[in-house]
């Protein structure tokens, strides 16, 4: 038995997606099933450094859309793998037009959300960044073969309700479907002194400060600008800092904390990383995730693992993954993100809520998630194997 992972093309960049085919590859190779992972190759980029707009884009979609297709079809007639029972897994929802070239009995795919989908759609609530023309059709031919997809994992019951709708709205008959939640896609847990410090001296931060933490982009529906508004609502019962972990803090974002005088107590760390990004979680007084819109909310178990409350949006998918284990708060409502915030100086409270998020966090061991992927897979595997810690 051997399951091929179909990756992602290597100058989009998605460090994500990237992280979670290894973690895919790195759980079954635990359960004794032989892997490897297949991904677009770079032949008409190969001078560009990333495809992520302009140009590059297009150029790049010839090296996904054009050559790649054609190299999948000639690498499944590879006489081995003939000779071996094989799975074929799309690790990334965006690459859904794959399907056309594997065999429909032996592949899955994994979606890990619908936002762009539905933005291009037109559903105000995805916050996606409007598409038009191209955009939209590119889209839509994502979800023409998603949709069809005989065997899908949907990576939290949002995700899962959401793709159901579009597909009963477009009348297609929904194949064999459920919801496997992600597992964490690196090792994350608290980081101890002198280390710590250390860390957070590199990127500016005194060991001492007290800070909220952000981690994340600057898309419209992660909602930064919510910190700051928290922080302003605050007043002077909190004096601390607001660290904005990820994508580079934009103009706009910083020109709303000059209006409101917080400019000073701003703090950018731009794309830490693992090590630093584990010091930030362990260190701040609480992980703040105010987004408008997610398919599944790594942050917040990511924080949790760190030993860190972790003060979330009360939209569905960041509540299925905290299972009540966070404070929730009205992304659209930042005195109820500060409300949250204060009842953290409850020191008795406080240990209760991390204590609530560490043991949230064994939802998501890799042993769990590989078990799922194997039933979806269709693969038996002897428990022994795939039930050890992750």
């Amino acid at each position: 038995m051997k399951v091929i992972l179909i990756g992602n093309y290597p100058l989009d960049r998605l460090e994500s997606m990237e992280r979670f085919a290894q973690m895919l590859h790195a759980g079954l190779t635990e359960a004794g099933i032989e892997s490897e992972i297949w991904r677009p190759r770079v032949f008409f980029a190969s001078r560009l450094k990333s495809t992520g707009s302009g140009l590059g884009k297009w150029i790049g979609y010839l090296d996904k859309w054009l050559i790649f297709p054609v190299l999948l079809r000639l690498r499944r007639m590879n006489g081995r793998l003939k000779k071996t029972e094989v799975r074929f897994h799309v690790c990334d929802h965006s690459n859904a037009p794959y399907l056309a070239h594997l065999p429909a009995g032996q592949t899955s795919i994994t979606c890990h959300d619908v936002i762009a989908i539905r933005g291009a759609l037109g559903h105000q609530d995805a916050y996606a960044t409007p598409t038009w023309g191209t955009g939209m059709i590119y889209q839509k031919w994502i979800f023409h073969h998603l949709g069809r997809a005989r065997r899908i994992a949907a990576v939290s019951r949002f995700t899962y309700d959401q793709l159901d709708e579009l597909a009963r709205r477009e009348a297609i008959e929904r194949g064999e479907w459920q919801v496997i939640h992600n597992a964490f896609n690196a090792e994350f847990g608290p980081v101890a002194d002198p280390e710590r410090g250390e860390l957070l001296k590199r990127v500016g931060i005194p060991p001492e400060a007290s800070f909220l933490l952000h981690v994340g982009s600057r898309h419209a529906r992660k909602n930064r600008k919510l910190l700051l508004d928290m922080a302003a609502s605050l007043g002077s019962r909190w004096a601390g800092k607001i660290c904005f972990a990820g994508q580079p803090v934009e103009e706009s974002l910083m020109a709303h904390a000059r209006s409101l005088g917080l400019e000073d107590r701003v703090i950018q760390v731009i794309k830490p990383d693992h090590r630093t990004l584990q010091a930030l979680y362990t260190s701040c007084e609480a992980f703040v995730f105010p987004s408008f819109s997610e398919g599944f909310g790594w942050p917040v178990i990511e924080a949790q693992a760190c030993g860190t409350p972790v003060i979330a949006s009360t939209i569905a998918p960041l509540m299925e993954v905290s299972g009540g284990s966070a404070l929730h708060a009205d992304p659209a409502d930042p005195t109820t993100f500060a409300d949250a915030f204060l009842s953290l100086s409850d020191e008795k409270y406080r240990e209760e809520v991390i204590r609530s998020g560490l043991a949230n966090c064994e939802r998501f061991r890799l042993n769990r998630m590989i078990r799922s992927y194997l039933k979806l897979f269709r693969i038996e595997v002897p428990e022994l194997q795939y039930e050890r810690p992750a």
